[in-house]
């Protein structure tokens, strides 16, 4: 790691130079505003000290684009004696410092050692988040690598992020990666999932309200995306909003203001959007249930994570990983044969119809391993997209069975959403509640939602 001195002052630079380096400290420098800017590497420079006064591309300028790319490198800058005034407009533009012309060796080494010390502390507070938000993500297959890869190179951006893949394959820890490696680790991350809400009050939702801006408006409510200011939104199942909102999102990422229900004036938010989905954004584009404007502003990188059938290298490192998680304590192996019946199986509710199983076998094992006879049944509808599993059930399956297969299909798609999968089927909600606990369905021994 290294300090990036900028200054036209080429003797100046030059004794400034000397003089950090003999604190032990690794120095680049650079003779004009432009170059520093060219040469600054925010995996490299935890400090930037920068003259203000400079031809071409000035300190403010510099300051103002180090702010834009790394917001958490500390920019100390250099002034003219007695232009206090210059420096508090500096310091109102984020400089971290200013120094006085001439400064002496130690005024120079204290501040740069200052700001090295403020540069680690922030660091080491964003990799403490990013624990708490980050949650590993099992990559032994070369797909997963590849996603990964592709994930860490776009957090430290700002572009918008949208998350493609089947229902329980693990998009929002994909969003978690690239929140707490970005950054804006250090602001919240809110998750919204946008089919679990209504659609007459999801603008409420996530761009906020005042007080009585509608019946039963007792209060007003700040809304997801100011609670995710200087943070990350993500959006899961965005193909879910119904057009009002989709108009007012894409507001938000071409003007960067949310309009607040019942309110006058637009307010400025400042967020990142990671959006994620089940279904094909372009399909329903083409069918106009989705904007085509919106997608295009959405999907400024697209990241598909691909179902878990089709990566089974990563099958069994997960399930240590969740039986880990799940023993309470106890060290639980995991047998040849459990493991190749782990491999064996479609997993259609992707890793978290396996981390549900690995669950199940922890509270079974009745010793120090699990069993083959612990995990759940396999279910009677392969995966698709598609109708055509219709096809493919067992010759004289019983209609009881039949309309218990079709429930569960329609809840394992829509994520267990009751209320999205009586939508689906076109019956009431309570309709679809009963049957559900008339047939004791039940999501690998969890509760529908």
């Amino acid at each position: 790691m290294a300090i990036l001195f900028i200054d036209d002052d080429a003797t100046g630079r030059a004794v400034a130079v000397h003089n950090v380096r003999r604190a032990g400290h690794e120095v680049d420098d650079a003779a004009t505003g432009q170059e520093g800017l060219d040469r600054f590497d925010p995996a490299r420079h935890e400090v930037v000290v920068t003259d203000l006064k400079m031809p071409g591309v000035d300190g403010m300028a510099v300051l103002r684009q180090i702010r834009a790319r790394a917001p958490e490198v500390p920019v100390v800058v250099i002034t003219a004696f007695g232009s206090v005034d210059v420096a508090v407009r500096a310091m109102r533009e984020g400089a971290w410092d200013f120094i006085e012309k001439p400064f002496s060796r130690d005024r120079l080494v204290l501040t740069v050692e200052r700001a090295l010390e403020t540069a680690r502390l922030r660091r080491d507070n964003r990799r403490l988040r990013a624990s708490t938000v980050e949650r590993p993500i099992v990559a032994e297959s070369a797909a997963m690598r590849e996603v990964l890869a592709l994930v860490d190179r776009v957090a430290p951006t700002e572009a918008t992020v949208l998350v493609t893949g089947e229902s329980g394959v693990g998009k929002e820890l994909v969003a978690r990666r690239i929140h707490a490696r970005s950054h804006r680790a250090d602001g919240p991350f809110v998750p919204v999932n946008c089919a679990a809400v209504p659609g007459e009050l999801i603008e409420a939702e996530l761009f906020g309200h005042t007080r009585g801006a509608f019946t039963g408006a007792g209060r007003a409510r700040e809304g997801r995306f100011r609670k995710a200011s200087g943070g990350t939104l993500f959006l899961d199942e965005v193909g879910e909003l119904p057009a009002p909102a989709q108009a007012k999102l894409l507001r938000v990422l071409q003007e960067g203001v949310v309009d607040v229900v019942g309110a006058d004036e637009p307010v400025a938010v400042d967020v990142r959007i990671v959006a994620a989905t089940n279904r094909s954004l372009p399909e329903l584009v083409e069918s106009g249930a989705f904007r085509e404007d919106l997608y295009y502003r959405l999907a400024v990188i697209e990241i598909s994570v691909p179902p878990l059938r089709e990566r089974p290298e990563d099958i069994v490192p997960l399930a240590r990983t969740f039986l880990d998680e799940f023993a309470g304590g106890r060290e639980l192996a995991l047998p040849e044969d459990v493991a190749r019946e782990l491999r064996r199986r479609p997993w259609r509710g992707n890793v978290r119809e396996l981390r549900n199983a690995c669950e199940r076998l922890a509270i079974l094992a009745p010793g120090e391993a699990v069993r083959v006879a612990d995990l759940p049944r396999t279910r009677l509808a392969p995966a698709g997209s598609g109708e055509d599993w219709l096809d493919r059930l067992p010759e004289g399956i019983s209609l009881v069975d039949l309309e218990a297969t079709v429930i569960r299909h329609f809840l394992d798609k829509h994520d267990w959403n009751v209320s999205e999968a009586a939508r689906r089927l076109g019956v009431p909600r309570h309709i679809l509640a009963y049957r559900i606990e008339k047939h004791g369905i039940s999501r690998d021994g969890g509760e529908p939602t």
